[in-house]
């Protein structure tokens, strides 16, 4: 199998469990597992393109605002429940491990440049949500 391909199947797999573990109901396990892939989908897309690890976090983060919003009008569901699921492929946990690892060890040159990977990829994602959710309540008072 393809290195994207398997992304994608564990981006979905990763959605549907933390979905599943934290009780979302049987009828949206699917779009929110759906969210995931796509969002993941989205961020490879843009990062094989512009070869800009923040770009693409900003994307694919504003992607699945879109997405979810979209969905929780259609479902008449609040739209956090496609929301988080969708963006949990995007979080920098690897970085942010290491982050920590090195500080443990003392190693803060390496510390340092893991934690501004994870404050990158974590600014991105909330740059991303904050700008579609901004355009969304600018477009609600016209």
């Amino acid at each position: 199998m393809k290195p994207a391909l398997i992304q994608l199947l564990t981006a979905f797999l990763s959605s549907l469990g933390f979905s599943m573990v934290f009780g979302l109901r049987r009828r949206f396990l699917a779009y929110a597992a759906l969210g995931g892939l796509l969002c993941w989908g989205v961020y490879l897309g843009m990062d094989a393109w512009t070869h800009m690890e923040f770009l693409s976090c900003l994307l694919a983060s504003s992607f699945a605002v879109v997405y979810a919003e979209l969905l929780a009008r259609l479902l008449k569901t609040p739209a956090t429940l496609f929301v988080v699921p969708a963006i949990l492929p995007l979080v920098p946990g690897g970085s942010l491990y290491y982050t920590m690892e090195n500080v443990v060890h003392g190693r803060l040159e390496a510390a340092r440049s893991y934690g501004q990977q994870t404050l990158i990829v974590a600014l991105a994602i909330a740059a991303g949500i904050s700008f579609v959710v901004a355009l969304r309540e600018l477009r609600a008072r016209r």
